[in-house]
């Protein structure tokens, strides 16, 4: 059978093939540009019982192209489609069949040919690049990318597809920006890879050592964004205002419901028993949390069950060769990680709580912003920013209830652009 499929009569007969679960990969119209921004050229599908794979053409220069539509009734007739990236797919394929198989793998290096190198080194800013790479070479790249993700295709923990959703709904919204002064401040390699008009794109990316998501794309780090260098006033909302809601003492709190411990303010709490101020407890707190408690705090009942709990997770590291984080029911292999030590392994399990926790929270709040102006348009961590139409602050009290399901305490910020 053909390898290429460029017509609907070559693609039903692919349909009759009667597979029932396949692996696909995305070829974009170019590799760096947000996918909002672009569109699909081909998309390579591989039968996971199959001996090989196969090209559909959608927009490229050497084939005829097959309207995505149908490509997606196709897609549409599957049990499960298999992809390398959830979020990145749900742009162009919005399926509820898909499943991220790199969640199910350890970090995967990049596959590239020598041709895309050449190409992309020589015409980067051609913005339908992919178009001219030659259908052969996109071949061999995904039949290589098969062969490093086949093992991993598997059905997977369903938390993990709420994840690639909820980081897909913040992304799709972009951010407002300030183009005087965005520019003075940012120097992209190529604006039109996630820029239009007034709004910018991010790019979470969800495959990482902790599951904890990073967030830089075309030459800005949103989660290092200095605060005192005026760079964030390049940040605007597009409806009214900007609202941030940070957490309070979100890593304690999160630790403090592992080992089962109360306390109204935590900090305060400790400040007290270290005799310092408030923001010095703080800093000590996380250097007892990320480093290990040392002999002077050691006795305080917070931190005597931090250490129980931390001995009781490496004891079952060490037993099975994996724990099971809470949440999200992830877990850390041993074989996987290399480098580790008893604290490093808490600290792993709570970014990925905080992630996970997270994820909830954010689903929550999906659901009130359904048909809403109000958008949630970027996430660091313990601050959650929303851009907010005015007529709709009953939504923001709303959704500062979600929060309170969890337990949590947050604080408002306001502002008109995002140095607060």
């Amino acid at each position: 059978m053909f390898w290429l499929i460029e017509n609907t009569t070559q693609l039903k007969e692919f349909y009759n093939k009667g597979y029932d679960e396949v692996f696909v990969e995305p070829i974009y119209l170019h590799d760096n540009v947000h996918p909002k921004l672009t569109d699909v050229s081909l998309l390579y599908i591989r039968p996971i019982k199959g001996r090989k794979g196969f090209i559909i053409s959608i927009n490229h220069s050497e084939s005829t192209p097959i309207l995505k539509k149908h490509v997606i009734s196709l897609l549409k007739t599957f049990k499960t489609v298999f992809v390398r990236n959830e979020k990145m797919s749900l742009y162009h394929f919005p399926l509820k069949t898909l499943v991220d198989a790199s969640f199910n793998a350890p970090l995967l290096p990049e596959i590239t040919t020598p041709a895309h190198t050449f190409m992309y080194a020589h015409h980067l800013n051609k913005l339908d690049i992919n178009r001219i790479v030659p259908i052969v070479k996109h071949y061999e790249k995904c039949e290589n990318i098969f062969k490093q993700i086949k093992d991993h295709c598997y059905e997977q923990n369903k938390f993990y597809s709420r994840v690639s959703k909820v980081f897909y709904f913040i992304e799709n919204n972009g951010i407002g920006i300030n183009r005087n002064i965005f520019d003075k401040f940012f120097d992209l390699p190529n604006e039109t890879f996630n820029i239009l008009e007034n709004r910018i794109f991010t790019s979470y990316n969800l495959h990482t050592t902790t599951g904890r998501p990073s967030n830089a794309f075309n030459n800005i780090n949103y989660a290092a964004l200095s605060k005192d260098k005026g760079e964030r006033k390049s940040f605007v909302p597009l409806n009214d205002t900007f609202i941030e809601l940070d957490i309070s003492a979100y890593h304690p709190t999160l630790a403090s419901q592992l080992i089962n411990f109360s306390s109204s303010n935590i900090y305060a709490e400790f400040a007290e028993i270290a005799g310092v101020e408030v923001p010095k407890a703080k800093e000590l707190m996380f250097r007892q949390l990320y480093g290990g408690i040392i002999e002077e705090y050691k006795d305080w009942e917070f931190f005597k069950k931090i250490q129980t709990y931390v001995d009781k997770l490496w004891n079952q590291w060490k037993i099975n060769g994996y724990i099971e984080c809470p949440i999200s029911k992830h877990r850390f292999y041993e074989k996987r990680i290399k480098n580790i030590n008893p604290q490093k392994l808490f600290n792993y399990v709570l970014q990925n709580m905080e992630t996970s926790n997270n994820v909830n929270i954010i689903w929550d709040i999906i659901k009130i912003l359904k048909d809403k102006n109000t958008k949630l348009v970027l996430y660091t961590y313990d601050a959650f920013l929303f851009d907010v139409d005015d007529s709709e602050m009953d939504t923001i009290e709303e959704i500062k209830q979600v929060f309170n399901k969890y337990k949590l305490t947050t604080k408002a910020k306001t502002g008109y652009n995002y140095e607060f």
